[in-house]
C-alpha cells in the first residue's frame, strides 16, 4: 500500500471514526466556555497569578462528573426534564422548564452583547456601535441551531480547537514560571477574596443546562445500554480535557504578562486583549478577539436548545430535533436573546455587567434547581434500575450540590442587586 493510500485511510478514519463516536462533550463544554469563562480565568490570573490553577482543575473534575451522571441518566433511565414530569406531573414540571429557561434566555442576551462588542473592537466600528452586531449574532445562531445535530457538532468541535489554538499560540509568547504554575495546581485560598473566584469558576463550568442536554442528547450519538458508557465517558474526558486546557492556558497568560505588567484588575473583558496587544504586540489582539468572540457565540447554540428540549420534555410531547416545537422554542429563545441592546437601555446595564451578571444568576437560580433534580434522578431506582449512583459518586453530586447552594446563598442578594441597579 502506498504511502498515499495510508494517509488517506488515517485521515478517513480519524475525522468519521471520531465524529461517529465522539463530540457530545465539545457541545457541552462549548456552551459553559464562553465570554464569562475567559473574563473570569483572566481576572483569577490577575488577580492571584497562578494561584487558582487548582479551582481549574477542580472545575474539570467537577463538571466531568455532573456530566457523566447525567448521560447516565439518559442512557439507563430517560431525560432530566422527563424525569421532572413524572415525579411532579407535566404542569408543574413545565412551569419549571419554562422558569428555568428565563436563565437560559439571560445567558444568550450576555453573549449576543459580547460577540457584538468584540466584532466593533476587533474591526474598529465603534461608531457604529455593538447593538446592530449582537442581533445579527442572534439571527445567525437562529440558522446553525436549526440545522441538523451533526453538522452543529462538527461546528462546535472545530470553533473549541480554534479557540484552544488561538490562546495556545498567545501562550507561547509568554514566560511562566514554571515553579508556580506547578504549586498553583495545590489547592490554597490565602489571599483575600480567592475562594470567591474560585466557587465563580467552579460555578461556570458546572453549568446546569448541560445537565438537561447531555440526558437528551446521548440518544443522538446512539448511545443506550451499558456498552455504551465507556465510549461516552471517553467523549467526556476529551471535551474536558480541551477546555480545561484552555482555561489554563487564558489564566496562565493573564498571571505571566498581565499582573507583572501592573494590572491588578479587569475592567471589561478586553482588557486583556488590550493588554497582550501592549506586551506581545498586536496579533495577541486580534487572536485574544476571535477567541473572545467564538467562545461567546459558541455557548449560544447548546445554551438556547436548553428550553427547546426541556419543555416539550415537561409537556410529555415525543419528538426529534426537527420538530415545530423545538424549532419554535429554539428560535423564540434566540429571538429573545437577540434583544439586549433594549435591555441595555432598560436596565442601564454594560456588555461587561451583562456578561458577568446574567451567567451569575444562572448561578444562584438555575445550578441550585438542577443539581438537586440530578441527584434524585441518578439515586431513583425507578428511573435507574440497578443503576443508581454509587455512594462515591454520591459524594461527588453532594459536592455539587453543596456549591450550588453556597454560591446561591452567598451571592444571591448582590447579584439582584446589581442587576436592577445599574450594574456594578
Amino acid at each position: 500500500m502506498s504511502s498515499r493510500t495510508v494517509s488517506s485511510v488515517v485521515r478517513g478514519f480519524s475525522i468519521r471514526r471520531f465524529f461517529d463516536q465522539y463530540g457530545l462533550a465539545f457541545v457541552m463544554v462549548a456552551s459553559y466556555f464562553g465570554s464569562g469563562s475567559v473574563f473570569i480565568a483572566s481576572s483569577a490570573g490577575v488577580q492571584f497569578g497562578y494561584g487558582l490553577l487548582w479551582a481549574a482543575a477542580g472545575a474539570v473534575l467537577l463538571g466531568f462528573m455532573a456530566q457523566d451522571m447525567s448521560a447516565r441518566l439518559g442512557i439507563f433511565g430517560d431525560s432530566l426534564a422527563s424525569f421532572t414530569r413524572e415525579k411532579i406531573g407535566a404542569p408543574g414540571a413545565t412551569a419549571l422548564m419554562v422558569l428555568l429557561s428565563v436563565g437560559c434566555v439571560a445567558w444568550a442576551l450576555a453573549l449576543t452583547a459580547a460577540v457584538g462588542q468584540g466584532i466593533v473592537v476587533l474591526f474598529g466600528l465603534q461608531s457604529i456601535g455593538w447593538q446592530p452586531f449582537a442581533v445579527a449574532t442572534g439571527l445567525l445562531a437562529m440558522v446553525i441551531g436549526i440545522l441538523s445535530y451533526d453538522f452543529v457538532e462538527r461546528v462546535m468541535v472545530t470553533m473549541m480547537f480554534g479557540l484552544l489554538i488561538a490562546y495556545l499560540v498567545v501562550l507561547s509568547g509568554s514566560s511562566p514560571d514554571v515553579g508556580a504554575v506547578v504549586s498553583g495546581f495545590v489547592p490554597g485560598v490565602s489571599e483575600a477574596g480567592s475562594m470567591a473566584l474560585a466557587v465563580s469558576i467552579l460555578g461556570t463550568t458546572a453549568l446546569w443546562p448541560n445537565f438537561f442536554l447531555e440526558s437528551k442528547l446521548v440518544a443522538q450519538k446512539g448511545w443506550n445500554s451499558a456498552a455504551d458508557v465507556p465510549i461516552m465517558r471517553r467523549d467526556l474526558s476529551i471535551g474536558y480535557f480541551i477546555g480545561g486546557l484552555t482555561t489554563v492556558a487564558i489564566l496562565i497568560v493573564a498571571a505571566a504578562v498581565l499582573r507583572p505588567a501592573g494590572y491588578t484588575q479587569l475592567d471589561t473583558f478586553l482588557t486583556p486583549g488590550r493588554a497582550l496587544s501592549a506586551v506581545l504586540g498586536d496579533w495577541a489582539m486580534t487572536l485574544f478577539l476571535v477567541g473572545t468572540v467564538a467562545a461567546a457565540f459558541n455557548s449560544i447554540v447548546p445554551i438556547m436548545w436548553a428550553p427547546a428540549y426541556m419543555i416539550p420534555d415537561a409537556m410529555g410531547e415525543r419528538f426529534d430535533g426537527n420538530s415545530r416545537l423545538f424549532t419554535a422554542i429554539y428560535v423564540g429563545g434566540v429571538g429573545l436573546g437577540c434583544l439586549s441592546p433594549l435591555v441595555q437601555q432598560v436596565l442601564q446595564l454594560s456588555v461587561v455587567d451583562m456578561i458577568v451578571l446574567f451567567p451569575a444568576y444562572n448561578g444562584v437560580v438555575g445550578l441550585p434547581v438542577t443539581a438537586l433534580l440530578l441527584f434524585w434522578a441518578v439515586n431513583d431506582s425507578e428511573t435507574m434500575g440497578d443503576r443508581t449512583n454509587g455512594w462515591k459518586l454520591n459524594v461527588v453530586n453532594s459536592l455539587l450540590i453543596l456549591l450550588a447552594v453556597y454560591s446561591a446563598w452567598t451571592g444571591g442578594q448582590a447579584v439582584f442587586d446589581a442587576i436592577f441597579s445599574g450594574g456594578f
